[in-house]
């Protein structure tokens, strides 16, 4: 069931259950909370508001605060914080107070609602139901306590703390001067509670037939398919299920064994790239990376009809839904799209970024067996540069119903158009433009608009494998596959030649090499997953330089005789306690005990 749709039939039920107040006045218009649970809408809502709030961006916020991009909108707050503005009172990369929310509502469906609420009159879907939406309210409440984890966690007085792990919920009575969890319990708690969901739920949300159904099912009943899918079917996709609790277990795994948290709790190496093997192994390793994955975001025939029916493609582990623009005006065409296409320009890859693009022969751009041509910096690159960054030169958008061709993009200095450097306010700040996450059938052309279907991918099979390769090298070596039939060379290589990357005799080199493999695993990383909300988490679990100033190019002249000079076009000024988010001061000031993580109170 897709989850907007959920959330307005859960509203449109709670009015609907209000509504005897216009037939029969009531003494007061005040109810308890027993009393609102009584209509099981009310009830599920706190369990929904888990859903509603998840911790997924649509759009690259986080990335436009990192060395890989920049803004044109100068009263974004994640630029401001990343150019020196992050205070623990102006914070937008934290989720303190509505994380804690959001694990009140869910620790409420715990107490007055699981096991107590009436979600059927018929006794056996009555309990299957109790069952799911328990076993998801678990998993909601894992996923938020790591969203809190991830962000807030981080030395007090030198020692590496958790965050509060809210079980139960919070009344006047409670005492809420309470020192912060430590990393072990908070990563306990998580483990702990995707265990129990996994108790409840089910592989896959989808339809089965009469000779499928679970052993499980039918010792508790389940006589026919009918009841199992009502319950575990399609119409529950896009829910949680255990295949996305064990990916989101992997991402747990990878943050907590990484090295800003390493020491702090008892999750290793070894135990994140288990726990990533797991999710692998159950499409056959390195024979199940979708051909197709690298380009998600506009493969039309998945996005417009496969995904119809809420299901997610072969690369897609969880997506939001899908959905289609309002207008032109709404659309991530109109926001990234340059000036000449009527787009904003609004997010700038950086140099530093395209830089990070081997040759197509796989070496680094610096090697000298790469081939690199500085006068020429864009022709013989790995492929995915132009899937992901439009350049000087490049063909993007729509094709014109004339000619039938795209246009082509002038980002040079004296460009001869508004898509050139510094032209003006929506023109490029870095001399390159955003070309990932965007469809490029969408025309803004007034009098001829047209719309595409998007979705956010929330957990790629992508992300997991680069998870599973960063955690086998530093485990087991660059080569060694710990009997599950791919390494970290395998993985990365698989993905390498994904990405049209030829022969790849830099890959052959290294794979001897620890070091070498885990700065390339690093680099792919961030090729791969750009604009889509990794780079911000990845430099702060590697404990990595965090002010690389963001860098451009400034091209002038034409043809053959065209100059590239490279210039800073942004500092990024984080300082070296900056590798976690502040406990929001407020807080700080309201609780004696609870400690503000180290150097954030100096910079309120």
């Amino acid at each position: 069931m897709k989850m907007k749709n959920l959330i307005k039939l859960t509203s449109l039920l709670v009015v609907f259950a209000a509504c005897d107040d216009v037939f029969e006045p009531q003494i007061e218009n005040n109810r308890d909370l027993e009393t609102l649970l009584d209509v099981n809408s009310n009830a599920m809502g706190l369990m929904i508001a888990g859903y509603a709030r998840l911790p997924y961006i649509n759009g690259t916020e986080y990335d436009i605060a990192t060395d890989d991009a920049l803004t044109n909108d100068e009263g974004s707050y994640y630029r401001k914080a990343a150019i020196g503005g992050w205070t623990s009172y102006m914070d937008p990369f934290g989720r303190y107070i509505y994380d804690r929310q959001t694990l009140q509502y869910i620790n409420l469906f715990f107490e007055q609602a699981a096991g107590k609420a009436v979600w059927s009159y018929t006794p056996l879907d009555n309990k299957l139901l109790d069952d799911r939406f328990t076993g998801e309210a678990y998993a909601l409440r894992a996923i938020h306590l790591f969203d809190m984890l991830r962000r807030h966690a981080g030395p007090a007085n030198g020692t590496v703390l958790g965050v509060p792990n809210l079980t139960h919920s919070e009344t006047a009575g409670d005492n809420f001067n309470a020192a912060r969890a430590s990393f072990q319990e908070c990563i306990d708690q998580i483990y702990s509670d995707f265990d129990e969901a996994k108790k409840r739920l089910v592989l896959d949300n989808d339809n089965i037939r009469n000779n499928e159904i679970p052993q499980k099912f039918k010792d508790m009943g389940v006589e026919n398919a009918s009841t199992y899918n009502r319950v575990y079917g399609e119409v529950m996709r896009g829910r949680l299920s255990n295949r996305i609790i064990e990916a989101i277990e992997a991402q747990v795994a990878l943050f907590a064994a990484s090295p800003a948290n390493q020491g702090a709790s008892d999750k290793d190496w070894s135990f994140a790239a288990e726990k990533a093997a797991v999710v692998l192994d159950r499409i056959g390793g390195v024979d199940g990376l979708d051909p197709h994955g690298n380009t998600w975001y506009a493969n039309a025939d998945e996005i417009d009809n496969e995904a119809v029916n809420g299901l997610c493609p072969k690369e897609i582990i969880w997506r939001g839904d899908r959905y289609q623009p309002r207008s032109a005006d709404d659309s991530y065409e109109k926001k990234y799209y340059p000036p000449t296409l009527n787009g904003n320009g609004t997010v700038n890859p950086s140099q530093n970024l395209v830089d990070a693009f081997p040759m197509a022969n796989g070496y680094p751009i610096t090697d000298t067996k790469s081939g690199y041509n500085p006068s020429a910096p864009y022709t013989g690159r790995d492929p995915r540069l132009g899937l992901y960054v439009v350049y000087d030169g490049a063909e993007f958008g729509p094709t014109d119903g004339k000619t039938g061709k795209k246009a082509i993009i002038s980002t040079s200095e004296d460009s001869d158009t508004e898509d050139g450097l510094n032209k003006e306010v929506k023109s490029t700040k870095t001399g390159y433009y955003l070309r990932k996450l965007i469809r490029e059938e969408t025309s803004l052309k007034k009098g001829a608009e047209s719309q595409q279907f998007h979705y956010m991918a929330r957990i790629r099979y992508t992300e997991i494998f680069l998870d599973y390769a960063e955690a086998a090298n530093e485990a087991w070596g660059p080569t060694s596959d710990n009997g599950h039939g791919y390494s970290a060379y395998s993985v990365i290589k698989a993905i390498r030649q994904r990405g049209g990357i030829v022969g790849d005799e830099y890959l052959e080199s290294i794979k001897g090499d620890k070091d070498k493999m885990r700065e390339l695993i690093r680099n792919e990383r961030r090729i791969e997953l750009c604009f889509e909300n990794h780079r911000f988490w990845d430099l702060r679990r590697w404990k990595a330089n965090l002010t690389e100033p963001v860098k451009g190019v400034r091209i002038t002249g034409k043809g053959s005789s065209k100059a590239y000079e490279y210039f800073e076009v942004e500092k990024r000024d984080y300082k070296d306690y900056m590798y976690c988010c502040p406990i929001p001061e407020e807080e700080i000031l309201k609780w004696s005990a609870l400690l503000q993580n180290d150097g954030w109170s100096n910079n309120q």
